[in-house]
């Protein structure tokens, strides 16, 4: 996950530009439109962030039990995915 999680961590970091960003332009007092407008580019950037994070969880954490035979670890993998796509609806 090396080269991944490089990427997830560059990605992070030009998100957390952003929302400094913002800040400054409530602070400057910029056009509404364009505030909201950085706003959905952050939620669509946190969103493949989010990929990524799933993917890589999937790749190897629940490949790993999978890989194990252990049923149950395999039950409790599955749960927390069910549990946080759940979640995700609400």
């Amino acid at each position: 996950m090396n080269l991944e999680k490089e990427a997830i961590i560059k990605r992070l970091n030009r998100i957390e530009g952003q929302v400094r960003g913002i800040s400054r332009m409530i602070e400057n007092e910029r056009y509404c439109i364009d505030i909201l407008q950085q706003m959905r580019a952050i939620k669509s950037a946190l969103a493949r962030v989010e990929d990524a994070v799933l993917k890589d969880h999937s790749a190897t954490c629940v490949e790993s039990a999978i890989a194990s035979g252990d049923a149950r670890e395999q039950r409790k993998k599955f749960n927390e995915l069910v549990e946080l796509m759940a979640k995700a609806k609400s």
